[in-house]
C-alpha cells in the first residue's frame, strides 16, 4: 500500500492564517463553503468539541444557580429600539426580516443581535416582589450581527453560537457581585479547564457596551500577536428595567426598578482559541475533557505474526477504556500506521495506543501522549491509571505553556516615544502604559500605530501616571491589536 503523506502545516507563528484555515479544513472542523459570507458548517468532530465546551460552561453556571431558558430569535423593531444607546450600537448590524412568505410584515423583526430587549419584556410580566429575586438566567443560542469588517471562521462572523446570562438583583452591590462570579466561572473552565488563559479588563467609557454602566471583559492571545476577546460581563444598573418597566415591591411595596447584568460566553471564538493557542506543526491540541476521541488504538501488523491476535489484544484495551468511561476508537481499517497516526495528530487526539507483537507477547502497552509527542511503553494493569494522571498533566502543560507565552507578551512602555519605537521594533504585543481614558487620544494612538487599540484597564492592576499620549492624568491600560 502506498502512504499519503501530506503537505506540512505553515508556520503557527509566521503565518497564523494560513495554518488556522489548513487546521479547520484538515481536522475537519468547520466547513466554510455554505455559500453564505459569515456563515460556517460546524463538522460532526467540531460540534462534537463545541458540546463539550458548552456542557463545562453550563455545568459551571447551573452550579451557580443560572436556569436554562431559551427566548425566540426574533426580536420586534419596537423593542430594539426602546433603549437608545443599544439600538445605536447596534442598529449597524441588525438582520431585519421584512416578509413572511409574499406577505410584508406589519413590523419588521431583527434576528437576534443580542437578547436585553427580547428578555426584558418578558421579565416585566414575570417578576413582581423582591422576594423573587435574584433571578439568575442563561440559554445557548446563536446570535447575528452583520458584520461589516472581513470575515474569519469562528474569529468574526455573522453568526456564532454564544451562551448569555441575564441576571435580575434588587441592588446594585448584589449585581456588581455577579460581574466578579462571571469573571471567577469563566477562569474555572477557560483557564482550569480548557488552559486558555485571559487578561480581565474593565473597558473603556467610549468602548462600553450599548446599555451598559461598565463592561469588563475577557481577551486572550493568539498566536500572531493579536488579542481576542472571548467573552464579556456587563452591569447593567437600572438602564433596562426601566425602559421595559421591569418593577417589583420592595419591603414597604414601593415600586422599584431591580438592577440588571448580563454575561456573554463566546463560544465560537474560544473553540477558535483552543485551536489557535495549543495547536502545532502536526495539528489540533486538544485538552482531554473535551476531546471527541480521547484515545486512539492502532494496531502495529508485522508479517509472520498473528493480526488476530493483536486484533483481540487491541479489543481487550478498547473494552477496558470504553468500561471506564473513556471515549477510545480501535482503528483495525486499512490505512497504513503512518496514515493512522497523521489522522489522530492532526485531530488532537490526546494519546494513542500502540499495539505490535511487543505489547502482545510482554502483556504491555505503548502510549504515545500527543502534546508531547512521547512514547511510553507500559504494563497493561497500569493503563487506566497512566491515561488518568496523564490526562491532567496534559491540561497543566497546555495552560502553563500558553499563560507563559502571554506573559511575555506584554511590554510595559513609559513615554510616547518609547511606545512608537517599541511598537516599530516588536509589532503586535500586548502594551502596558498608562492612559488618560479620553477618546480622542485612543483615535490617535490608532490611527499613528496601524490600529493599535486601548483593550481597558486590567482588573488586577492598580496604579496613576502620566497618559503616555497627552500626558493628563492617566490608569493602567492595555493597549493591542485585537480582531
Amino acid at each position: 500500500m502506498v502512504e499519503v503523506v501530506e503537505a506540512a502545516l505553515p508556520d503557527k507563528y509566521e503565518n497564523m492564517s494560513e495554518w488556522y484555515s489548513e487546521i479547520l479544513d484538515r481536522a475537519e472542523i468547520i466547513d466554510i463553503r455554505y455559500g453564505v459570507k459569515g456563515f460556517v458548517v460546524y463538522r460532526p468532530f467540531g460540534m462534537t468539541i463545541m458540546k463539550n465546551i458548552i456542557k463545562l460552561y453550563e455545568e459551571e453556571l447551573e452550579k451557580t444557580g443560572h436556569q436554562p431558558f431559551l427566548f425566540p430569535v426574533v426580536i420586534p423593531e419596537k423593542n430594539l429600539r426602546m433603549e437608545k444607546e443599544h439600538i445605536k450600537g447596534f442598529e449597524g448590524e441588525v438582520f431585519w426580516i421584512e416578509k413572511g412568505g409574499y406577505t410584508p410584515l406589519e413590523e419588521r423583526l431583527a434576528l437576534r443581535p443580542t437578547s436585553e430587549t427580547a428578555i426584558y419584556p418578558i421579565y416585566a410580566l414575570w417578576f413582581s416582589s423582591y422576594k423573587e429575586l435574584p433571578f439568575k438566567g442563561y440559554q445557548t443560542c446563536a446570535v447575528y450581527r452583520y458584520e461589516t469588517k472581513a470575515t474569519r471562521p469562528l474569529l468574526r462572523g455573522r453568526e456564532f453560537l454564544w451562551i448569555e446570562t441575564h441576571n435580575l438583583y434588587f441592588t446594585e452591590k448584589e449585581a456588581r457581585d455577579q460581574t466578579i462570579e462571571d469573571a471567577e466561572i469563566f477562569y474555572r473552565v477557560t483557564t482550569e479547564k480548557l488552559g486558555i488563559p485571559f487578561i480581565h479588563l474593565k473597558r473603556e467609557e467610549y468602548d462600553k457596551f450599548p446599555g451598559a454602566v461598565d463592561t469588563y471583559a475577557f481577551d486572550t492571545l493568539l498566536p500572531d500577536g493579536r488579542v481576542l476577546q472571548i467573552g464579556t460581563t456587563h452591569y447593567l444598573g437600572t438602564n433596562f428595567t426601566k425602559v421595559f418597566n421591569v418593577q417589583v415591591h420592595d419591603e414597604e411595596g414601593k415600586l422599584v426598578n431591580p438592577h440588571s447584568t448580563c454575561y456573554g460566553i463566546g463560544l465560537s471564538r474560544i473553540l477558535a482559541s483552543i485551536l489557535l493557542v495549543h495547536g502545532d506543526e502536526y495539528g489540533a491540541v486538544l485538552p482531554f475533557e473535551i476531546a471527541p476521541i480521547q484515545v486512539a488504538i492502532i494496531p502495529i501488523y508485522k508479517s509472520g505474526y498473528s493480526n488476530e491476535k493483536i486484533d483481540k489484544y487491541c479489543e481487550k484495551i478498547y473494552s477496558e477504556l470504553k468500561g471506564q468511561g473513556f471515549k477510545v476508537v480501535f482503528d483495525n481499517s486499512e490505512k497504513t500506521p503512518g496514515e493512522k497516526y497523521y489522522y489522530y495528530d492532526m485531530r488532537g487526539v490526546p494519546f494513542r495506543i500502540e499495539i505490535g507483537p511487543r505489547e502482545v507477547d510482554t502483556n504491555k502497552v505503548t502510549v504515545f501522549r500527543r502534546d508531547i509527542r512521547q512514547r511510553k511503553t507500559i504494563p497493561y494493569e497500569k493503563l487506566i491509571e497512566h491515561i488518568q494522571k496523564e490526562a491532567r498533566d496534559i491540561l497543566r502543560n497546555l495552560r502553563e505553556k500558553a499563560e507563559k507565552r502571554l506573559r511575555e507578551n506584554i511590554i510595559e512602555v513609559n513615554s510616547k516615544e518609547e511606545l512608537i519605537k517599541t511598537y516599530r521594533e516588536h509589532g503586535r504585543k500586548i502594551y502596558k502604559v498608562y492612559f488618560c481614558g479620553r477618546k480622542e487620544c485612543a483615535d490617535e494612538i490608532k490611527e499613528a500605530l496601524d490600529g493599535l487599540e486601548t483593550r481597558g484597564k486590567p482588573l488586577n492592576l492598580e496604579g496613576e501616571g502620566p497618559c503616555i499620549w497627552c500626558g493628563k492624568p492617566g490608569h493602567i491600560c492595555y493597549l493591542a491589536k485585537a480582531y
